[in-house]
């Protein structure tokens, strides 16, 4: 959602570049902050505070900016394209489900003014990132959140006698990278809509973002990776990490004039 749907990255950026300077920090640069993006909270500040070294208190810097952020966040815009996208999947029957790794507080502060367009996302299809269904140390690259995404959808399909989707139907939309590995481990085929600063900053390397290889986690990562594979049955993914040029992640700049025909998206 930040920074693919709404223009909050750049206020997240805003909130930590203020404390940074009261402190005689350098402001947050996009090496450290492709880092942080898509992750859960508490991850994303540990690799934050590890980079910046403040010399105040943690509790001192969340207070600040919570203020903050209850400040500006509602304040948050729709990115462009973004309403037309929702639109046209709606009006072509495309089943949608929202996957953040913003947690319920935060969610509301940006979204509460902005009803008419999260009403796309059926209430019982919002998974946050304070879901109690994602276990612990299970936010993204896991490919948990999108996992559970889809299964809200078949929950609702199944009620219904519907045919339930498979991991291989769905189409992730995603801005940043960790969210990009999240999506290949599902086993789903993945959009990167990355800011500019951040498709700068992985430039030369946008195949390996591509095929969710990137993100550089390593041993644990791979051993993740492994068991997700290992593991069959009912709801359990078979995730996956890619091939670079695999077919199954495009890059595309801006969500404005999306090319609907290339997902087969009202032919």
């Amino acid at each position: 959602m930040d920074g693919l749907l709404l223009d909050t990255e750049d206020i997240y950026t805003l909130c930590n570049n203020v404390i940074l300077r009261e402190c005689n920090r350098p402001n947050l640069p996009w090496s450290i902050k492709a880092q942080l993006q898509g992750r859960p909270g508490p991850e994303a500040g540990e690799i934050f505070h590890a980079w910046a070294q403040l010399p105040i208190p943690r509790a001192e810097y969340i207070r600040k900016n919570t203020e903050l952020q209850r400040k500006h966040f509602p304040s948050a815009q729709p990115l462009p394209g973004v309403p037309e996208l929702l639109k046209t999947l709606r009006e072509n029957g495309v089943q949608l489900a929202l996957a953040t790794s913003s947690h319920t507080a935060n969610f509301k502060l940006k979204t509460s003014h902005l009803e008419s367009l999260f009403r796309a996302f059926p209430e019982e299809q919002k998974v946050l990132g304070d879901d109690t269904r994602i276990p612990p140390g299970r936010g993204k690259p896991a490919p948990d959140i999108y996992l559970l995404a889809l299964e809200t959808i078949n929950s609702g399909l199944r009620k219904k006698g519907k045919k339930e989707i498979t991991r291989e139907e769905c189409l992730v939309f995603e801005d940043s990278v960790p969210g990009v590995e999240a999506g290949r481990r599902a086993g789903m085929r993945v959009v990167w809509c990355p800011h500019p600063q951040l498709l700068e900053e992985y430039r030369g390397r946008e195949k390996e973002v591509l095929a969710g290889l990137a993100n550089g986690g390593g041993d644990q990562q791979v051993k993740e990776v492994m068991e997700e594979a290992a593991v069959g049955g009912e709801g359990k993914g078979r995730g996956w990490l890619g091939r670079r040029d695999d077919g199954w992640a495009e890059l595309i700049p801006s969500l404005e004039g999306f090319p609907y025909s290339w997902y087969g998206i009202g032919n």
